[in-house]
């Protein structure tokens, strides 16, 4: 595997790999019995057996694992396995993590936000609001919402910055891990690679556009998008722990390493718990728990953080190639189910750490969890990602957490027809 389309096959935004196997391969069993009282709603899954999820996806050779669910009114937080590997310390279930391209769900709804204001026009080209980074006919013709759900045709900037991971190196992870990439040196960087497709023609998932997003709510507020995010949505919510680390390479409070393995190419794995998270900024630099995902997903498709035109806009979704159960809205990813329905949510992993949030339809359902070791899986002939036994037993945890059912997980492959394999779909880091 070499060079950029190597990087496109095989380096994945995804570090889970088959990250969202939807339980489409989770068969059914008999459910446990419910204590008295209980309702149905509620009673998919004891705490024990979501333990016992958590359990087995460390056992399988994931070093540390983190979860949080929410079942009609009843909710479950839990950790399973190690936040270091050398010293044995501990996962722990509010550790701090690294959330990666859930932050473009926090940036969306910034941007939103100023849509409801009147500050900004979804299908305006972006080009009248940041002309300077969108001079002639792409400025005139990209718009905002295409930037937003990753049809404008802007290339990722990580396969330039990132470049040896194309060759299974990680030289370039370690040559970045302490520089300060400016978001003008990322959003030049996106666009001077060839465009993916004319805009609007199709998707194709960039970290570049939510730079892009995070620079135009930068122009029509004022202060710097971080900070607006901040005040208008973290804070009002309580999320006490979720946050931008800006230039602070360490994470504060309680955390876990942060391990990458670039499917077994390197001779051993790197570590990138401390590392600068410049390069990812308003697409991926977020750090926050699964409570707080719960919550953040919960309050904003439940109406409390845009009015209902705005969320409607959110949920406009458009094809994702390669898919037929995933599609993508403005910084939101549906997830049609056979065993679930439809899920909202997105997923994300910046280097060694990965996570994902999903709430069903209903908003019955919710299950958030983050893991600290990435692209665990090796690359077959083809190159693409082989299924792990890691990835079987987080398709069991969707299962309980998200189907009604603690059902347990299918012997067939990850690779079964009808899941969505997002390590297969889209090829950016974050």
């Amino acid at each position: 595997m070499s060079g950029i389309s190597g990087l496109r096959r095989g380096l994945t935004a995804v570090g889970l790999a088959a990250a969202v196997m939807l339980p489409g391969t989770v068969t059914a069993a008999t459910p446990e019995a419910k204590p008295a009282g209980e309702s149905d709603t509620t009673a998919a899954a004891s705490s024990k057996e979501l333990q016992r999820r958590l359990e087995a996806v460390h056992e399988a050779g994931m070093p540390g694992i983190q979860a949080a669910v929410r079942q009609g009114e009843r909710t479950w937080s839990g950790a399973a396995g190690v936040a270091d590997t050398h010293t044995g310390r501990p996962m722990g279930a509010d550790f701090r993590h690294r959330v990666g391209s859930i932050t473009k769900t926090f940036t969306a709804t910034a941007v939103l936000r100023q849509v409801s204001a009147g500050r900004v026009e979804l299908d305006a080209p972006v080009g009248r609001y940041l002309p300077d980074l969108f001079p002639g006919e792409r400025g005139e013709r990209i718009t905002v919402r295409m930037l937003l759900n990753h049809t404008g045709g802007i290339a990722d900037y990580d396969h330039v910055i990132f470049e040896s991971a194309t060759r299974g190196s990680l030289a370039d992870l370690e040559r970045n891990r302490f520089r300060y990439h400016t978001p003008e040196e990322l959003i030049t960087t996106g666009l001077e690679q060839p465009p993916t497709n004319e805009p609007g023609q199709s998707w194709s998932y960039s970290n570049t556009n939510y730079v892009i997003a995070g620079e135009l709510l930068r122009e029509v507020t004022g202060q710097a998008p971080e900070r607006y995010i901040t005040r208008e949505i973290i804070r009002p919510l309580g999320l006490r722990h979720t946050y931008f680390p800006r230039f602070n390479p360490f994470i504060p409070g309680p955390n876990s390493k942060a391990y990458e393995a670039l499917h077994h190419q390197p001779d051993r794995r790197g570590e990138y718990s401390v590392y600068t998270p410049s390069a990812w900024r308003t697409a991926g630099a977020l750090i926050s728990t699964p409570s707080d995902l719960n919550r953040f997903y919960d309050a904003l498709l439940g109406g409390e953080l845009l009015d209902e035109s705005a969320l409607a806009q959110m949920r406009r979704t458009v094809a994702v190639p390669g898919s037929p159960t995933l599609r993508y809205g403005l910084g939101l990813m549906r997830f049609e189910t056979g065993a679930c329905g439809t899920l909202w949510g997105h997923d994300g992993a910046v280097w060694g750490m990965s996570a994902l949030a999903l709430r069903s339809a209903d908003g019955e359902r919710q299950l958030s969890y983050g893991v600290n070791l990435t692209r665990y899986q090796r690359l077959g002939d083809d190159g693409l990602p082989e299924p792990h036994p890691i990835d079987r037993r987080l398709t069991a945890l969707q299962g309980s957490a998200l189907c009604g059912t603690a059902g347990k997980a299918s012997t067939r492959s990850a690779d079964t027809p009808g899941v969505p394999q997002l390590a297969k779909l889209r090829p950016s880091v974050p």
